[in-house]
């Protein structure tokens, strides 16, 4: 067996895992990646990029039409065919040979093959024709080798082989019918997406819609999707599934079945942990990675992890920035530096707790950060709530004829600074670093008065929640006075 040795190794070679091996390397150490599949790993090849690739087309087409006299210029359909050449191009055809520069342009080495940890800092790497090279670490090693989709263990499901949201993602041809099972964020966009195209979806969902944001946001989505023509079932489970030469069939409780060409399942993620020996280190293999926060697993001192298992915050960007911390952390103490890990430090994922933004690219979109006011309450916080129509300032009035769109903002009452903020609307992704600023800052109310938004734009909504907030705040001293 060849044997090597690195300061940090890295398991897993997708964005989250370039960015600690990265970081790893400018603080002066040698790093190595270990990828069995495509370098640059699911959300450039079959998750955010390919999926906002087949969301785009659909959209710009409804902006256009939603401003008058641009929507006298849209005529025809969609090209499809075009929308998946696009995508196609964007992920490079599924090559990896750009991110494998990229990697080489650095100074990581990349190793291709399954790495396994076969104990304390050693890690088995099985290449794809069997050999085995045994990689040291001196330093670290990293685990970030992400999660899969999880399929419910419902009667027929497995056997009716259903989609995955890397199916959905890398589809060749349009079905024309898709049943979606699963309400969140996967499912949303996917239904957005496909509805589209002219493909007639129907989402099942034991719950609602994007139930773990503010309730107006599911609602808001939930209506724009009946108004593409998609059926939603929510509040119903799904009993069996069976696949026929007519398509998928799901039998529901409620007793309506839905019939489809195809089926999405998007109800969950696993940790990708099963086989990559953790039971060597004593712990349990399938199982999430919860570390401390500066990305350590507890008991052991030489052991990482980030990304999505570690079950903090599955999203991508979130993933990066367990990684920079988790880089620039093993540089420091394996040079002896001092570890800034008081909350907010250089070497502590404190926004990963209170302070993570998301967008969901449905039609319109939902941005969010932060706690929402159920979050907060919960957290122990005395909070007060703003809430405006984002449609009634005049930067959205001009953007859009009928734009319809809502804010709201989550205050901390005895701080008097922002807990959380959920926008939905046209476009309103970006406006949400402004809001991620304002808390991860922790900026009091009475200063953000000062930060004045230009006119006309959408970033009003910042001062009218600000003015509804003073509003509330008034009428409830004069209450209380009373």
């Amino acid at each position: 067996m060849e044997k090597s040795e690195f300061d940090v190794v890295v398991i897993g070679g997708g964005a989250v895992a370039e960015n600690v091996a990265e970081r790893a390397v400018q603080g002066g150490l040698t790093a190595v990646l270990i990828e069995h599949e495509l370098v640059g790993g699911e959300c450039s090849f079959w998750a955010c990029i390919p999926s906002k690739a087949l969301l785009r087309p659909a959209q710009s087409v409804r902006e256009a039409r939603a401003v008058e006299g641009a929507a006298e210029a849209v005529s025809g359909e969609l090209d499809v065919e075009a929308i998946l050449r696009r995508r196609d191009r964007l992920v490079h055809d599924w090559s990896d040979q750009s991110q494998v520069d990229w990697v080489d342009s650095t100074g990581i080495s990349l190793m291709r093959g399954h790495g396994r940890i076969a104990g304390e800092r050693v890690v088995i790497v099985t290449a794809s024709d069997g050999t085995e090279t045994e990689v040291t670490a001196r330093a670290a090693v990293v685990v970030s080798t992400g999660s899969d989709p999880v399929v419910p263990d419902v009667p027929g499901l497995v056997e009716s082989e259903p989609w995955t949201s890397r199916d959905a993602t890398s589809v060749k041809t349009v079905p024309k019918s898709l049943v979606i099972l699963g309400g969140g964020v996967v499912g949303c966009e996917m239904a957005t997406a496909y509805a589209g195209f002219g493909c007639a979806v129907t989402v099942i969902s034991r719950g609602g819609l994007l139930t773990s944001m503010e309730p107006f946001a599911g609602e808001v989505v939930a209506d724009s999707l009946q108004r593409m023509g998609v059926t939603l079932r929510l509040e119903t489970g799904f009993a069996r599934v069976s696949r026929s030469d007519d398509g998928v069939r799901v039998e529901t409780d409620d007793g309506e079945p839905v019939v489809a060409e195809e089926i999405l399942v998007a109800t969950g993620r696993r940790p990708r942990t099963e086989a990559i020996g953790l039971e060597t280190v004593g712990l349990t293999p399938g199982d999430w990675l919860p570390t401390d926060d500066t990305m350590r697993l507890p008991g052991h001192d030489w052991l990482y992890a980030v990304g999505d298992v570690t079950h903090r915050a599955l999203l991508t960007h979130q993933g990066k920035y367990q990684a920079r911390i988790a880089g620039d952390v093993i540089a420091a103490r394996a040079a002896g530096d001092t570890v800034l890990d008081e909350p907010w430090g250089g070497h502590v994922a404190t926004a990963d707790h209170e302070a993570v933004p998301q967008v969901t690219f449905t039609e319109p979109e939902v941005a969010s950060v932060g706690l929402t006011e159920a979050a907060a309450r919960r957290a122990g916080y005395r909070v007060s709530v703003a809430a405006y129509d984002i449609g009634w300032v005049a930067g959205a009035v001009v953007r859009a004829d009928d734009y319809a769109g809502r804010a709201r903002m989550v205050v901390d009452d005895d701080r008097r600074v922002i807990l959380g903020v959920t926008l939905v609307g046209p476009d309103v992704g970006d406006l949400l670093h402004a809001a991620t600023t304002a808390i991860v800052g922790q900026v009091p109310i009475d200063r953000l008065w000062h930060a004045v938004p230009s006119y006309p734009t959408v970033s009003e909504i910042w001062l009218r929640l600000l003015e509804t907030y003073r509003l509330e705040q008034r009428a409830a001293s004069r209450r209380k006075a009373e």
